[in-house]
């Protein structure tokens, strides 16, 4: 990791002319403050002020301001330039005036939780497999749903229209450290998902974030929009966000591998998944926020409503894939690309964390597609199904201490009030398919 007197070395060697210093709002939407070179050494320092109070979830006006405290291991210089300038950025915490970590800031919530797992001797690594969608703008610029291409699964030009523009995001993302596994069309039209290598949770929630600035950046510049709208268009699939876990051990050891268990599952990841499976009903409001989110969440789109785990299938909320030793992980199905990732895995590792303190039973692993199940055989199986809309999750949400505790009771006040008006805000609204239905016959 670079100190900050390296970092402005560096900056001057390549001409770095301003400095973007990112963080996110309570859901998940990228902000960033921009400095010019002359403010390089204050905001590496942590002296750049903002206004908070502008910020979804952050403070009132008579308590806005707030301090960006760069990470100085996520700098990282942008592949792209103007006029032969540079752009750096810095990832930040969000602190109050008199040096405290602010309550409100979402990648606190993570890094408290990651630290909670680390004195008990867990480092949690997680894999999230990015979808989105790729559409196309109007003669003045404004995105339509209107998909690119007519792809599907894996294509190739000239069906996959994306792939220029695929390509460019790989090679921007690599330019900046990741080492992207793979990259390619997925099933709806318009479609497509990029995969990173594992990491550490706190720098894989950083990665979302910037890929997801790098994906619209380079959407942009072929003149598409690029949506993590979970479900933008009816009747196709909607875009979801796995989530590869595991635990290792300080030494590096994957914690969920045990050669001589059934499953070559340990313990551990079995209460892990126990846990999971225990807490979903609560935190889905978090991992899946929007009103849309529900929308995906539906069956007969491979979509993870079914609260259960198995090996290999992927019908159930939460699979193991079938590779073992130090690939051995629990894949969770459920989260969307909309969702905040710092607060999506703090919740998830906090679920499975409470899993093993109370070595909860995850069952057995449902291998059967619950798809083509009678509701007869789901209840023999105890397959619960999830909240059906954002109001059912938004009041599950609430009725769970560990969620509270998790999200600390800023983040969770916060969350649940404005999820609670976008809800009602929603219901009152008179949708298209409603005067389809009504307004003649009635």
């Amino acid at each position: 990791m670079l100190n900050a007197k390296e970092i402005l070395k560096r900056c001057g060697a390549e001409n770095i002319q301003f400095m973007r210093l990112m963080f996110t709002d309570m859901m998940g939407a990228v902000k960033n403050v921009e400095v010019p070179r002359s403010q390089f050494a204050k905001a590496l320092a942590g002296d750049i002020m903002f206004d908070g109070s502008s910020i979804e979830g952050f403070a009132r006006i008579e308590e806005s301001d707030m301090l960006l405290v760069p990470d100085l291991s996520s700098f990282i210089v942008f592949p792209w330039q103007h006029n032969g300038k540079r752009v750096a950025r810095l990832i930040c915490d969000v602190h109050t005036t008199d040096g405290r970590p602010f309550a409100g800031c979402p990648r606190g919530v993570l890094k408290r939780l990651t630290q909670k797992a680390l004195r008990k001797g867990y480092h949690l690594v997680c894999g999230p497999e990015m979808e989105f969608f790729l559409f196309q703008r109007d003669a003045a610029g404004a995105p339509v749903a209107t998909t690119h291409d007519v792809g599907s699964y894996f294509d190739l030009t000239p069906v996959d229209q994306g792939e220029h523009a695929r390509r460019e995001i790989v090679e921007a993302l690599e330019s900046m450290g990741f080492e992207i596994e793979a990259a390619h069309h997925e099933v709806a039209p318009g479609q497509h998902e990029v995969d990173f290598r594992y990491a550490d949770a706190l720098l894989a929630a950083d990665r979302v974030v910037t890929m997801k600035f790098v994906i619209k950046h380079v959407a942009l510049d072929h003149r598409l929009h690029a949506s993590f709208m979970p479900k933008p268009i009816y009747r196709i699939n909607g875009s979801g966000m796995h989530t590869h876990q595991s635990l290792l051990s300080p030494a590096g050891k994957n914690l969920f591998f045990d050669p001589r268990a059934e499953h070559k599952l340990s313990n551990l990841c079995l209460h892990y998944i126990g846990g999971v499976l225990d807490h979903v009903r609560s935190f889905v409001a978090v991992t899946n926020p929007l009103v849309n989110s529900f929308k995906r969440l539906v069956p007969g789109f491979e979509a993870p409503n079914n609260v259960a785990w198995s090996e290999h299938n992927r019908s159930p909320l939460v699979r193991v894939p079938a590779k073992r030793g130090m690939s051995t992980r629990c894949e969770v199905r459920v989260p969307d690309p909309s969702c905040n990732p710092y607060l999506a895995f703090a919740v998830m590792l906090a679920a499975g964390l409470d899993g093993i303190e109370r070595k909860l039973d995850p069952g057995p692993p449902i291998n059967k597609n619950i798809y083509d199940m009678s509701e007869r055989e789901r209840r023999h199986h105890r397959i619960r199904q999830l909240p059906a809309n954002l109001w059912e999750a938004v009041q599950t949400l609430k009725k769970s201490p560990l969620m509270r505790e998790t999200l600390g009771d800023h983040i969770f006040t916060s969350f649940v009030q404005a999820k609670e008006a976008e809800w009602r805000e929603y219901i009152e609204v008179v949708h298209p398919w409603e005067l389809e239905q009504y307004l003649e016959t009635y």
